[in-house]
Order: structure tokens, then sequence, then C-alpha cells
């Protein structure tokens, strides 16, 4: 647990009885690669921090394509956020790429955890800032630049996950077909 504690640390101090609290509140699974957390048209009532392996969110559409949004590793939080905060169905599917332990916190004790450590409040809504900011970022990314100067941005902002996930997934993370995705890495390769 003291990956997630790390993590809350970077933005603010708990002390050792709100840290107690926190843990109190949440619940540590084990996950094996494929598992699906979270689909599509189900209401999320959960977030997840990865202390170990891969996962990512995923839409499909109507064509049967999928369309990866977003993935976290170890020290990075997942969820669908529309969901979890309306209520209402979402459009994620949350999958295990790889062998995973997560901390699993529902709705319903973050909410109390609002009430019993306030700075927690401040602590999620710096996440979900940063969620915003890169999820800007990321739309503009994919407005004005290339698939190969969005690979490359991807490739220096998250290395470790490029060795890690399936091609077909950076691919789709990256808004190209594994095809073209395929014959892009060659040429980018070789230069």
């Amino acid at each position: 647990m003291q990956t997630i504690l790390q993590n809350i640390s970077k933005h603010v101090a708990l002390t050792s009885d709100e840290e107690t609290l926190f843990l109190s509140k949440t619940e540590i699974k084990q996950f094996k690669a494929k598992s699906i957390l979270l689909r599509s048209g189900e209401i999320a009532k959960n977030t997840y921090f990865v202390n170990s392996g891969i996962l990512r969110s995923f839409n499909i559409n109507d064509n049967i394509i999928e369309h990866v949004l977003h993935f976290a590793c170890e020290g990075w939080w997942i969820g669908d956020m529309y969901s979890y905060i309306s209520g209402k169905p979402g459009n994620l599917f949350i999958e295990v790429l790889e062998d995973a332990e997560v901390v699993v916190i529902s709705k319903e004790n973050q909410e109390k955890l609002y009430q019993q450590i306030p700075k927690l409040e401040r602590f999620f809504r710096i996440l979900a800032e940063n969620s915003l900011v890169a999820h800007q970022e990321r739309l503009m990314d994919s407005l004005s630049l290339s698939a190969e100067e969005r690979f490359e941005k991807m490739c220096k902002k998250y290395p470790s996950l490029i060795q890690k996930v399936a091609q077909k997934y950076l691919a789709s993370y990256i808004g190209v077909t594994p095809e073209f995705f395929s014959k892009m890495k060659s040429r980018l390769l070789k230069k």
C-alpha cells in the first residue's frame, strides 16, 4: 500500500491516522491478464490505482473497432470518470493487459473519505485537473500532429509501455490501424 500513499503524498500530506483510515476504505485485488473490470453499459462504482501490471480503458464503436482511451501501469489511476461521476451507464471497458494488483476505491467510500479527510478532496481534484489537461493535450495532438509525431511523442512520454503493450493497442491509442502502425514503425526504425 506504500505506492498509493506515495502517490497521495505528492499532493497532500496525510497523518498516520489519516493514512490508516484511507487504507481501511480501500481494497487490494489481484487480476489476471484479460480480466474485464468494467464493461460498456455498466455503471462505474469504483476507480482503480495500479500497484503492478497494466490496464487499459477502451470503447468499441458501432463498426466493432476498439479505441483505446487510456493505459495505466504502476502508480497510475484508471476509471470511467463519466460513469463514476454521473452515476449513469458508461461507454468504456477496463481490461487488465498484464497480471495486475490494484487498489480499488468505491464511489461510496471515496465520498466518506471526503467527509472524514477533507484534504483528499483536494487530492482527487488535482488528479481530475491533471487528467483534464492530459486529455486536452491528447485531443490537440490528434487534431494537429501526424500519426508518426503522435507515436514519437507517446514513446517519449511512456517508454515502458512501448515494450509491454501489444502493437494493436498502441495503434488504437494513436488512432491508426494495426497495419498502418506496423508500416509506420518500420519506417521510423529505418531513420
